[in-house]
């Protein structure tokens, strides 16, 4: 294997606490490059999290495919570090599906790439690390770090792909669907887009990371082709043979005071609707990872936990395994993705009504961003409460969704729409 932090000169070591806009000068600086991810943890507690800041800038290889034994041939190749994406329509590889929705961007069903210059927070700790070959690209950010002045933006307004009434028919539909016994449970989603957008994508990403700071928060550039990402949602992580899957099932406002929350905390734990949301995706997570795991390893270490967010609390479980010396990461990916959080249950017939139902393609949304390190560990995230934009065709898009059981209420799923959107709509137009 081998060990790509030891082979490159270390550059530069620096304290992030001596500059609040480290993150901010970091996505800016992406404009440099071609192909660049940066995700942040915005120091969120997480007992399984490595590092609270990890970001790769440019790239030495780019692999764009759909073909999940191409990626493991790509990082056998060179097992270094590879920062990357899963999109959505994955599944039509993984599983006989389709897509029927024309696409507005371009980053395709997956792409990776090993970067040029890899930059490391551990948890914990202050200092940050750059790993580079490039001595004098590396001075330079640091001359921005104490130069930079964080600009404001402002969204344009985004409209809806389909009117409420058209969502509350759908939602009945699909209630309709799991009354005939097609699905227990669908994830089902809208889109909110605008044309003709001339967007600064790292300030835009910058004031939404201030609004609303996630434990999985991620700026992502593919050439022309943009993500802003403030996800709260793990979807896996990797550590030796150990994995994690976290699914958020559960939402509910936050309070206007501390005896409030602590009220809607207890609504949300106690709340039989999302209780049974949260409990199907554990059944079909677990199912997930015991295509790969070694005998009797799959177990819930936390059934309903309540999180507490900028907007919303969330009900996240944690489901884990032992990979079995029989599987890699790669088998891991193929065996689970797309995220059950995202699909329904059962897996492949939610994902062809969703299809059929919705109105639009989800690109990245429902997807993950994340890295794979040296040592074949990895942590990837869900592409939720983000924002996409393509340079090329002036496009924006915004898309949110939710579970839909039998209990759903349309109405009611309708605002719990609107609430997962609100970080990103405060940052529209007045």
């Amino acid at each position: 294997m081998k060990t790509y932090l030891c082979e490159v000169r270390q550059i530069a070591q620096i304290l992030r606490s001596e500059y609040p806009h480290f993150t901010d000068v970091l996505v800016n600086w992406t404009q440099d490059f071609q192909h660049a991810s940066v995700l942040n943890s915005n120091a969120y507690e997480d007992t399984y999290g490595v590092y609270s800041l990890l970001a790769g800038l440019g790239s030495k290889r780019v692999l764009k495919s759909n073909d999940i034994s191409e990626l493991r041939s790509f990082y056998n190749q060179e097992q270094t570090w590879l920062f990357g994406h899963l999109g959505y329509d994955l599944k039509n590889k993984l599983e006989r599906l389709t897509s029927q929705h024309p696409s507005n961007f371009e980053f395709g069903d997956f792409c990776f790439f090993e970067p040029e210059i890899v930059v490391v927070q551990k948890r914990g700790q202050d200092e940050v690390t750059f790993f580079g070959e490039n001595e004098d690209l590396i001075a330079l950010f640091i001359e921005k770090l104490k130069q930079f002045k964080l600009t404001k933006t402002t969204l344009p307004k985004l409209e809806a792909r389909m009117q409420k009434e058209e969502y509350l028919t759908a939602i009945q539909s699909l209630k309709n669907e799991i009354q005939w016994g097609n699905i227990y449970e669908i994830n089902y989603c809208q889109e909110f887009y605008a044309n003709q957008v001339e967007l600064d994508a790292t300030s835009t990403y910058s004031m939404l990371n201030q609004k609303s700071a996630m434990p999985f928060s991620a700026f992502y550039k593919l050439q022309n082709d943009f993500l802003m990402c403030a996800s709260p949602e793990r979807f896996f992580t990797k550590r030796g043979d150990k994995v994690y899957s976290q699914p958020i099932k559960g939402t509910i406002k936050r309070g206007y005071s501390i005896q409030e929350d602590e009220a809607l905390k207890n609504e949300l734990r106690s709340d039989l609707k999302e209780q049974s949301e949260n409990v199907m995706i554990v059944d079909l997570v677990r199912n997930d990872l015991s295509r790969t795991a070694s005998r009797g390893s799959v177990k819930v270490d936390e059934l309903f936990g309540v999180y507490q967010f900028p907007q919303v609390h969330q009900l996240i479980s944690t489901v884990s395994s032992t990979l079995s010396k029989n599987f890699d990461i790669f088998d891991l990916i193929a065996t689970t993705f797309p995220m059950g959080s995202m699909t329904g249950a059962p897996k492949i017939s939610a994902m062809q009504l969703a299809d059929q139902y919705e109105k639009s393609r989800r690109e990245l949304y429902s997807g993950s961003v994340g890295y794979i390190s040296p040592e074949g560990d990895a942590d990837f995230n869900v592409i939720i409460r983000s924002l996409m934009y393509s340079a090329t065709n002036k496009y924006l898009s915004l898309t949110v969704g939710g579970a839909i059981t039998d209990l759903a209420e349309p109405e009611k799923e309708y605002e719990e729409c609107l609430l997962k959107a609100k970080a990103i709509f405060e940052l529209g137009e007045k």
